[in-house]
């Protein structure tokens, strides 16, 4: 549990530092070779059908075995406790799903001429695969080696083995054949990172839920209405996301409505805190 604890206020210290990022682009950091390539990922229509917006998820790319894998790693990465949801919870899985069926699982953006070489954490990254090709035999490999150890799929692993094979890939020392395991595991942290705080459009972030966490207010911050009046107050309002402006049901920080709800929920919170003991 100590864990567990540990590993969710760090994924929220890192929410906190992306959120702004991640709402407009997947990627959240380009600490990563995963997170350097996650800004090829196309932007959202301009304007969105409503039917688009509400249609349940599925996944296009993920075999089941590789749904089973991913929902059950990510929950590892992000599980579920008080502050918030589970990565799997939250719509990760299907995040991550939509960018490797799209340009950036394809790498639509990668140099795809070699040559082929290590290279250096500096020059990002350098493998011959897509990411989406990486994910595809990676996942293979480490179900492949946790039947040979543990005589079951990494989604039937208890928990503690789970983290076990985690570690194990973070540290390089799973054989994934061409893929080096800390390079996939790399990939997978950042992608899990992203879909838990990206635009709910994006597939992750179910409910605004990684936004509600971390006090993101989402898309709609053109504070210039606020800022004389309210500089150093809370500023405590529900996230707004690119489907709530786009159908109407949010309003810009500058609407009078908007405004007005802000100064509300301030005296508010000042009321409470007068109230504690």
């Amino acid at each position: 549990m100590a864990d567990e604890i540990k590993r969710s206020e760090f994924v929220a210290l890192i929410g906190v530092l992306g959120a702004g990022v991640s709402t407009a682009l997947p990627g959240c950091s380009s600490s990563t070779p995963a997170q350097s390539t996650s800004r090829t990922s196309a932007s959202p229509p301009s304007s969105t059908p409503q039917s688009l917006l509400t249609e349940p998820a599925a996944f296009t790319f993920f075999t089941p075995p590789e749904q089973a894998f991913v929902s059950a790693a990510c929950d590892r990465i992000i599980p579920a406790d008080p502050p918030g949801p589970s990565a799997s919870q939250a719509g990760v899985p299907y995040y991550i799903d939509r960018q490797l069926s799209g340009a950036w699982g394809n790498g639509a953006q990668l140099y795809r001429q070699g040559p082929w070489q290590p290279g250096t954490p500096e020059q990002g990254y350098q493998l011959a695969l897509t990411p989406s090709e990486v994910y595809r035999a990676a996942i293979r490999a480490t179900d492949q080696h946790c039947t040979k150890k543990y005589k079951t799929t990494f989604d039937g692993l208890t928990l503690a083995q789970q983290d076990d094979v985690l570690s194990s890939l973070e540290n390089g020392s799973v054989d994934l054949g061409a893929i080096p395991a800390a390079t996939f595991f790399s990939m997978l942290l950042g992608n899990t990172i992203e879909g838990y705080f990206a635009d709910p459009l994006y597939g992750g972030n179910r409910d605004k839920s990684g936004w509600k966490m971390i006090g993101f207010p989402g898309v709609a911050a053109v504070y210039a209405g606020l800022i004389d009046q309210n500089y150093g107050k809370l500023y405590a309002v529900p996230p707004v996301s690119i489907a709530d402006v786009q159908q109407g049901m949010a309003k810009d920080d500058m609407d009078e409505t908007h405004v007005a709800l802000v100064r509300s929920m301030q005296m508010h919170h000042v009321e409470r805190k007068d109230e504690s003991p």
